[in-house]
């Protein structure tokens, strides 16, 4: 169920100009982001039933469309790293 390097590559080019527009105050938000509790709650459990191999196809679509977001927003905040990489150097 992980996304290929291929993929992550792709969203890395298609973010990288959003990068660039990030400001230091945005990029913090951003490497801040985390789920809330309830949503954290069914991730941890949609993934224990796909370890499981228990997944209904309505939760495999569902865990799909979260494992998407997550290495979406993952490439997003490498991004705001690297803005507050540069903006925190000399």
């Amino acid at each position: 169920m992980a996304t290929s390097p291929d993929t992550i590559d792709v969203l890395d080019r298609l973010l990288e100009p959003v990068g660039r527009c990030l400001t230091p105050e945005v990029a913090r938000k951003i490497v801040e982001l985390r789920a809330d509790p309830g949503l954290q709650v069914r991730i941890d459990e949609l993934a224990d039933k796909s370890t499981e191999g228990r997944l209904s196809e309505e939760e495999r679509a569902q865990y799909e469309k979260i494992v998407c977001a997550i290495d979406f927003i993952a490439v997003l905040q490498a991004k705001a790293r690297a803005v507050l990489n540069r903006s925190e150097s000399p």
